[in-house]
């Protein structure tokens, strides 16, 4: 019997998309630029200070950065190291895909605006107090990230993002995303749960 073989389809590489996006310009309730990029952009500090970014929020639980510059570290422990870091930086810690509790892009939401809402105390301990731009990061810049922006632009936003998909359209195009590649920018799974995130959200606000 002649064996044949079966090749697999390729799935396409995703193409390079630039290393910042300006999302939206000026914030209208908080005053700020509100930037998205994959784990070069977040990277690199120079970029970020030209930018104005004083706030970054990563997304990704598989991505962590260290922004503490090598003077100021206060301790160096096994190869661990801790001190006040050049930038204010939250960490979200989404899975790109399956896995989440369904709470979870709830409190990327609460954890977005606190980065924009906290005020932090006049104390040494507290040295990153400065209110610049905001960086919204993931590994690639393509689905977390543009989930947790979109959210939050359809949510601050409402009247010119009505829905979720308003939101995720404009964030796609700013982000440059191609549109082959916008079955996975975000991906389904990420953006059904923002959907969800969405309803609970606007529960939650009315209530307070």
């Amino acid at each position: 019997m002649q064996h044949v073989e079966t090749r697999k389809p390729q799935i396409p590489e995703s193409r390079e998309l630039p290393k910042l996006s300006m999302i939206y310009e000026r914030h209208p309730t908080y005053g700020i630029d509100l930037f998205i990029s994959g784990k070069e952009g977040a990277s690199d500090l120079d970029l970020l200070r030209r930018n104005g970014i004083t706030t970054v929020v990563n997304c990704a639980v598989n991505l962590d950065f260290n922004y503490v510059r090598q003077p100021q570290v206060v301790s160096d422990h096994e190869g661990s190291v801790y001190g006040p870091g050049e930038i204010r930086y939250y960490k979200i810690g989404l899975i790109d895909g399956d896995g989440n509790p369904d709470t979870q892009m709830v409190a990327a939401h609460y954890i977005f605006r606190a980065a924009l809402e906290q005020i932090l105390p006049d104390k040494p301990s507290y040295p990153r107090r400065e209110r610049g731009s905001v960086l919204v990061n993931c590994r690639g810049g393509r689905s977390r990230s543009v989930a947790v922006v979109s959210l939050f632009l359809h949510l601050t936003l409402p009247d010119e993002f009505p829905t979720l998909e308003a939101a995720i359209d404009h964030v796609r195009a700013r982000r440059e995303l191609p549109e082959d590649e916008w079955y996975k920018a975000p991906k389904p799974v990420l953006a059904n749960a923002a959907r969800r995130a969405a309803e609970w959200i606007k529960m939650i606000d009315r209530s307070a």
